[in-house]
Formats: structure tokens, sequence, C-alpha cells
């Protein structure tokens, strides 16, 4: 899928330049750039949350720095629903131009809008669409699709320009009898397909997954279980935005005669404005507040929470490490994860289940109960897409590798020629033109951290230092030495955190760095920084041979 890094050729006329900015071989970040007559379209601006190895980042945006000197160029920017892996990064964006107009449906700006508050973002230019509707931003005609997701209001944007044709489905899937009776409109699908589909850029999540994905429907059996079985505390835990799932839990709590309360921000902040805009139903005298959950029995009440995924400072993970400052399990408590294995996560929700089982709870989730179904299309539904709508080119999106080759497959199996087939990567340049779609070059779209308060100031030579401090320890070493006598006056002071407890390990190496520095010195070494490589050197050897790690090494040389 790599070829070599080169820049671009200078967008010709009459042809549509597409450019993954994120979402290619990961499970987030997504968003791609559509430039025709020095115009440009943005689809999707997400998050990707980090990883083990990405020790203090708290997000990781798409690589839109590439839109650095372009920004008055965006027409504006279309969001196809209102996950975070795909609004996330919105304020980030918002923050190097304010009025990029934000194009969606009823819910996703509304839940964008919700962000943006909190990050104190105002004036912002929102155009709501519905499925069926049809708009024109600068040079480009946007129609858009409904389609299916584990989130109400998404859609598919189909992009018309002068130069040709593209549809962007976002995430989708095609459940025939979904909750909200909204299904994926396969008779636009078919329609876009007779006009011509030039470009398909199309979910690839569940290309390894054969057949069709689970109704959401099937779901609720396994949940009646649950309630029926559940003897004491009840708590389920699922995204924050999956307002299907929380709407069976509501029916379910109802049913069963429990209370229910939310806990996490985001959910609770999700939950309001799906109900307020009537996405979310909730019947009366079902909902309480967090404060209030001691005045009802733990088996009259149900907790929907946040932290399906293991993050470590979510509502769930609190509860399992007992640091929840209102709820706390007991033995006999049931806990259910409601929601996916996102790839990456599988340490943390690990983590979390042991923590949960450790203090006694029973723990439902997708390994041993169908507590959840994917939001995604199976290898099925891809292979009906590609059927209805028989586009030219394909770019499989949103997914790792292996998922956009299983994807690209399926492409190829329908009828697509392998050379009509862009197996692209997050910064390949596509430009396409009277039909066809060629890779013509490459841009750079690293990731940018998010760490605290700052954006885009932790590199990669940074995080490599978070890592080896994490798993190895640090070692400091500060010698004073005499320039003219060639002596070593002070030192070495050897000082480790997260390496050895014992001081006295060092004894045996302080005599070789004082040697070393004295040799160093008699040989007519005097600088400072070469004089700190002559301990580096010398210690690292020794940690390496002794205890088999490589902790990092900050030597400090006194030159008097």
């Amino acid at each position: 899928m790599s070829a070599a890094l080169r820049t671009p050729p200078r967008l010709a006329p009459d042809t549509l330049r597409v450019t993954p900015l994120g979402g290619l071989g990961d499970i987030g970040r997504n968003m791609a750039m559509l430039e025709v007559d020095g115009q440009i379209l943005l689809i999707d601006c997400g998050v990707l949350f980090p990883e083990d190895d990405h020790p203090g980042v708290d997000l990781i945006l798409p690589g839109f720095e590439v839109l650095a000197d372009r920004l008055d160029d965006v027409v504006g920017l279309v969001l196809t629903h209102g996950h975070e892996d795909h609004i996330g990064a919105v304020p980030y964006l918002l923050r190097q131009r304010r009025d990029i107009p934000l194009i969606g449906s009823r819910l996703t700006l509304a839940l964008v809008r919700e962000k943006l508050r909190e990050h104190r973002l105002r004036d912002t230019d929102y155009r709501t669409v519905e499925d069926g509707q049809r708009v024109t931003f600068g040079a480009f005609d946007l129609e858009f699709v409904a389609v299916n997701h584990s989130i109400p209001d998404a859609l598919a944007v189909f992009v018309r320009t002068a130069a040709g044709t593209v549809l962007h489905t976002g995430d989708f899937k095609m459940d025939q009898l979904p909750l909200d009776g909204r299904i994926t409109d396969l008779r636009a699908f078919a329609r876009l397909g007779e006009e011509g589909v030039d470009l398909l850029m199309v979910d690839s999540t569940n290309a390894e997954v054969p057949g069709f994905t689970t109704p959401e429907r099937d779901i609720a059996p396994a949940l009646e279980r649950v309630f029926a079985r559940s003897t004491q505390r009840l708590i389920v835990a699922c995204f924050a935005s999956h307002v299907h799932r929380v709407q069976q839990v509501l029916d379910a709590a109802v049913k069963h005669g429990r209370k229910v309360v939310y806990v996490g921000r985001s959910m609770v902040r999700n939950m309001k404005v799906a109900s307020d805009l009537g996405y979310l139903h909730v019947p009366g005298n079902t909902l309480i507040e967090l404060k209030d959950i001691e005045n009802h029995r733990p088996e009259d009440v149900v907790i929907i929470s946040t932290g399906s995924q293991g993050e470590p400072l979510s509502a769930l993970s609190r509860m399992a490490n007992r640091e929840h400052p209102v709820i706390d399990l007991e033995r006999g408590d049931t806990v259910v994860l409601a929601s996916s294995l996102i790839p990456g996560n599988e340490n943390a929700v690990y983590r979390v289940i042991n923590g949960l089982a450790k203090l006694g709870a029973t723990v439902v989730h997708k390994g041993n109960a169908m507590v959840h179904v994917s939001g995604h299309a199976s290898a099925g539904e891809l292979l009906y897409c590609y059927n209805i709508l028989r586009p030219r080119n394909v770019m499989p999106v949103h997914g790792e590798v292996r998922h956009l080759i299983a994807n690209g497959a399926l492409a190829e199996a329908t009828g697509v020629p392998a050379d009509r087939v862009v197996l692209a990567e997050d910064g390949t340049v596509v430009d396409l033109a009277r039909g066809r779609a060629r890779v013509v070059g490459q841009v750079d779209c690293s990731y940018i951290f998010v760490d605290g308060s700052t954006v885009g100031d932790v590199s990669e030579t940074a995080l490599t230092d978070r890592r080896i401090l994490g798993e190895e320890g640090f070692i400091s070493v500060v010698a004073v030495v005499n320039t003219r006598s060639g002596r070593l006056i002070s030192g070495p002071d050897i000082h480790a955190r997260g390496f050895h407890e014992d001081a006295t390990v060092f004894d045996p190496v302080a005599g070789q760095i004082t040697r070393a520095l004295e040799d160093a010195l008699g040989d007519g070494v005097t600088d400072a920084q070469r004089l700190q490589q002559v301990i580096r050197r010398t210690i690292g050897r020794w940690v390496n041979t002794s205890y088999r790690r490589r902790p990092m090494i900050v030597p400090t040389v006194v030159t008097v």
C-alpha cells in the first residue's frame, strides 16, 4: 500500500483530488479532503484514542496540518455522524479557522455544539441537513443519504463536481429492522449507481466478517436475561453516543421496575441532547440523579455508565479501582459491557474486567453473551452495496490495513478492476479525472498529539523518552571536573528512579566512570558535552551487561 513518498503535482483542471487525512490504518481520526478548482471540502474530523505506547497523550488528531496554508479555501466540513472518531477533532480545527461551515444532521450538530461549548468556541456556522436533501457549497454539489449505524441520524454524502462524483458512506450497516425504523436507503444508492459513482469511499471495519451484521433487536433477549437474573445493582457500560443501546436499557429497566441513573459526564450530556431532540424516549419517573442513588435499594437501580473501552478516568474504571466517589460495587453486582472491543483497547478492557471480577461482580460482555452488535456492515452487506452501486473506482476507508485489504478484495470480487481499487493510507493523494482514480503522490499526515492543553508539541522523540522512562527507568550522573589538573573534583553522584531501589548497586560502576573521565581528561578532552558522552557510554554498557536494561541516562558534567 505504501509507495515511495513524493510530492503530488499541481492539481490539473477538471480533476478532483481526494486525500485521506486519517482513518486509513487506524480505527479513528477519520477525515478526508476533497479539492477541485482551488476549493476544499472536508468530510469528518475525528479523534483517535491513544494506546499503551502513547504515554501521557490524551487524543490523537488527523493530519490537518496539511491544511495550514489552505484554510481559506475550505468551503465546508461535512460530518457524517456524531461518534467521537468522526467529530472529536472539530474543536481543534475550528481553533485555526472559526467560521468553517459545519454540515450535518440535527443530532450530529447538536452533539458538536455541546462539544464546542466545552471548548468555549462560539459563533459557529451550523448548516443542518436531512437525508434526501441536496445543497451546494462552492464547487461541491452535496446530496445526503440516510444510513443505518449505531447512532441515529447518520448520513452518507454523494459529492457531485465538474470533475467527477464521490460517494462517501460514512459508517453504516444494513440493519433491516432498526430500532428507530430508519434503514440504509438502498433505493437512493441504486439511483446514484445509475447516475454513476466515479469513486466509492466505503466503510471497511467489518470487511473481514462474513455474512451480515446481527440486527440490534437481537440483543433484547440477552439484556432481558441479564435483568431477570440480576438480584442486586446492575451497571451497563456502553459508548456515550450509543442512543439505541441506552434506549434498550431504559425499556428493560422500566419493565423490571428499576430506576435509571446516568454516570459519566459525556453520557449525561449526550443523553440529554438525544432526549431533548426526540431521539431518546425516556418514560416519566424513570431517571434519578446520581446524588440520590443511596435513597434507592441496589436491586431497584440500573446505572448506565461510560467506560466500556477501559478508559482510565472513566466511571467504570474508577468503580473497578474503588475510586468512584459515589458508587461502591459489592459482591453479586452485575456489570454489562455493551460494546465492541476497539482494536488497541484490549489490555485496558481486560484490566477493568479483572478488577470488577476481583470485587465479586458478575461481568457480562460480548465474549460470553450477545449484549452488543456492531454498527458496521459485514462482508455480505458490502457486496450488496458494490453490486447496487457499480462504482468505477473504490477507495476503502475507516479501518486497519487488514480491513482495507479485505474490503478491496470484496470490490474486486464484484467486478471492480484491481487497478481501480485504491488501497491508500493516510496522506495518499488520489486524483480523479475522466472517470479514473490514480495515486499521484503523498503528503505528511503524521499523528498530532493532544497532551493536556498542548496540541502538536509532543514529538515521537518525546514519546520514546516517555516509554523509556516508564519501562526502563531513569539514571542521573553528576560529576565536577577540573580541566586544568585533569582530575575529578566531586562525584560521580548517581541517582535513579524506577530502576533499582538499592543505591549501592551503582558502587561497582562509580569507579569505572571515574577512570573513564580521568582517561578522557588525560587525552585532552575538556568539552563538557563530550565528557557527558563518556559517562553515558560507560554506565550504559554496565547497566546493559549487568541488568539487561536500557534506562534513560542523563549525565551532567560541571567543568571548573
